[in-house]
């Protein structure tokens, strides 16, 4: 092996989806609990959403030509025929020169084409004066204008969002067929790592920051994360504790000890893990270039750096994606991306990625990256920080003012 054959960013995220499999392991869920699992199969309508044409407003079910040249100076007159309830199928018709009050979401009756607004006209006893005229549909749903019968509705690889339950659900689905859950393995390796709970620390002692800050990362995208603990510097126990967290879970992510150190024996450990092997060692980025990517018998493993605010970086970038590739979600080909004005000149070395923590300030309509600076193992800079700004590999820096893309942490 040879370390440090590095990889622009480009070429890690065509690995990962050259390498990465997606999990072939399916369960039905009830709609309820399925909040934030990915599809396994897609969805087709049975039936149209709405189920008949509906009213967007309050207002009276006319015949749209009917109303035209009504207006304020000189009105229509319509005759009011009766009215619809909600829940109930219209009783009345619409026939030439007549009008049916309608609530909001009430069925349209026979005969009309357009609601006009209950603003826009007055019943004068059964006699109603329009003072607007409305064009056909106006106001108006279609029955299956939202949702058509026979179409797919979702298709697979879709995460489950908030709107897409909505969406499932007004078709009375209660149970769909998910990917489950993937569940990852989180370790740490230093002699000089300790439990973040350790109240009084010895020199040279750090607490254990990673383990947090990965973990709640990784919950975010629906992950479940075993904690594994802190392995010392030793490859005997680190290869042992590496093991035994592998065979517990779909992937294995571990921080610390990927630089070319004596005592890092973190790529040693992966290969020992199971074939190919790694694929990734050192990526033409900065911060994070002693990242390691593998594949070991068909489960994902991620060395990361150790600082704190390199390995949640890293982690962001090319992690989620790797455990979203993972889970079977649709990826799109790169992350989403806002773009802001950057409010100094970055300079920047050709050849390689550059990501600087930003905090984004709205400005005259406009939001605006304000870079923070500091070193790569300061926490504190992405706790302030409301995403990274990516400067690309071909560019040599970005000017004041100019718009620069943003991806978002919050």
């Amino acid at each position: 092996m040879q370390f440090f054959k590095v990889k622009t960013v480009e070429e890690t995220f065509a690995l990962i989806d050259e390498m990465i499999p997606a999990t072939q392991q399916t369960e039905v869920r009830e709609l309820s609990e399925a909040l934030h699992y990915i599809l396994a199969e897609p969805v087709t309508a049975k039936e149209n959403v709405p189920g008949f044409d509906r009213s967007t407003v309050d207002g009276y079910a006319v015949r749209a030509k009917d109303t035209y040249g009504s207006s304020e100076s000189m009105p229509g007159f319509l005759n009011v025929a009766g009215e619809v309830k909600m829940g109930e199928v219209p009783d009345v018709k619409v026939g030439r020169g007549q009008a049916v009050y309608v609530p909001t979401g009430g069925m349209l009756p026979v005969g009309s084409d357009s609601v006009m607004m209950i603003e826009h006209c007055e019943d004068v006893e059964g006699l109603l004066n329009t003072y607007k005229q409305v064009a056909p549909g106006e106001n108006v749903i279609r029955a299956g204008e939202d949702i058509r019968e026979g179409e797919i509705l979702l298709e697979k690889g879709v995460k489950l969002r908030a709107q897409e339950l909505g969406a499932l659900a007004s078709l009375g689905i209660t149970h769909v067929t998910v990917f489950r859950k993937i569940k990852a393995g989180y370790l740490s390796s230093g002699d000089e790592i300790v439990p973040y709970q350790t109240e009084n620390l010895s020199v040279g002692q750090i607490r254990d920051i990673n383990g947090l800050t990965i973990a709640g990362l990784a919950s975010d995208w629906n992950v479940e994360v075993v904690y594994g603990g802190i392995v010392r510097d030793d490859y005997e126990e680190f290869s042992q504790k590496a093991r035994e967290l592998y065979e517990q879970v779909d992937c294995l992510i571990m921080s610390g000890g990927s630089s070319v150190g004596a005592k890092d024996y973190t790529t040693e450990v992966i290969q020992s893990l199971g074939e190919p092997g790694v694929f990734v060692h050192g990526i033409s980025i900065k911060p994070g270039k002693p990242t390691i990517l593998a594949v070991a018998d068909g489960k994902p493993v991620i060395g990361l750096p150790g600082h704190p605010a390199s390995a949640m970086i890293i982690f962001k970038l090319f992690g989620e994606r790797i455990l979203k590739k993972l889970s079977g979600e649709h990826l799109v080909s790169k992350p989403g991306h806002i773009f802001a004005k950057i409010t100094k000149n970055i300079p920047s070395s050709p050849g390689r990625s550059d990501y600087i923590r930003i905090r984004l300030e709205e400005k005259d309509g406009e939001w605006w990256a304000e870079p923070i600076i500091g070193k790569s193992g300061l926490i504190t800079t992405l706790v302030k920080s409301d995403g990274i700004v990516e400067i690309s590999s071909e560019k040599e820096g970005v000017s004041q003012g100019e718009y620069v893309p943003v991806i978002l942490s919050r």
